[in-house]
């Protein structure tokens, strides 16, 4: 009978193991996906620009949310960004590309926001637009291909997706960013932030060196200006499709950080 009582607790014992080893694995990955990633994509683009940097970012046990932008004004992008935020329980790091790093330097203002994380992008201040960062500069050859519709919202020609937005990525890539391309309402270019939230979290930059649509060297101006951990590709200005692991990385260590300030 001992025998047989012995043998029924070690099988109780491996039973109630094998219960417990999910929710054991559920409650870590919980901890380490308590804070969420939300993304927000740029001009000329839309949520699925970021399809190579989420499995990367959920493979480290981080919640991830792509916003799709409007492109239709800075209030209106920055609102659909604030609603995703709403939408989450624990602290999210901000990551903008390209335009959207004027809309999370105002969406970044709310309380859940604990880092930014901007990637090819512009970080204006308080009362700054994209027109007030690049007043000073020559024309960018896109410019030149770029289309406008009757009610004022842009296009990037074919010519200008190969050469310019997207030169490091496979013709057939090129293709389908052409094709599924976001119109950028021609007067985003002209809003300004009202508070740059960059003042009150920290930043992290992802500076394309290959940029030919936004200076490396003026994203290297504001990298500074704003205090970032810089984080250099030698990529265009789609790094998170050409370079979606040095992209990943930088968030991940903005979402570590957060981590670490909220234990």
């Amino acid at each position: 009978m001992s025998k047989f009582l012995n043998r029924l607790l070690a099988s109780t014992l491996l039973t109630a193991a094998a219960a417990l080893a999910p929710t054991a694995h559920a409650a870590a990955n919980d901890k380490a996906g308590n804070t969420t990633v939300v993304l927000t994509h740029g001009a000329f683009a839309d949520g699925s620009s970021w399809s190579r940097v989420i499995p990367l970012l959920e493979a480290k046990g981080l919640h991830v949310v792509a916003v799709q932008n409007p492109l239709s004004s800075l209030n209106d992008d920055v609102a659909a960004t604030r609603r995703v935020i709403e939408q989450q329980t624990g602290p999210v790091v901000l990551v903008g590309h390209s335009w959207a790093g004027v809309v999370i330097s105002e969406a970044g203002n709310d309380e859940k926001v604990k880092a930014l994380v901007y990637v090819s992008a512009f970080a204006p201040d308080a009362n700054q637009s994209i027109g007030d960062l690049i007043k000073d500069a020559p024309p960018a050859p896109w410019s030149h291909e770029l289309q406008k519709d009757s009610a004022g919202f842009l296009r990037l020609s074919d010519k200008a997706i190969h050469q310019y937005f997207a030169p490091d990525v496979s013709p057939a890539e090129q293709e389908v960013i052409a094709a599924a391309q976001g119109p950028w309402f021609s007067g985003c270019i002209d809003e300004k932030v009202t508070h740059a939230a960059w003042h009150d979290r920290p930043s992290y930059f992802v500076v394309s060196t290959q940029d030919r649509m936004i200076d490396p060297a003026l994203q290297e101006r504001m990298a500074k200006n704003i205090g970032a951990t810089i984080t250099r590709v030698q990529g265009s200005h789609v790094a998170l499709v050409s370079h979606p692991q040095a992209v990943a990385n930088a968030i991940v260590e903005a979402a570590a950080r957060v981590q670490r300030q909220a234990q």
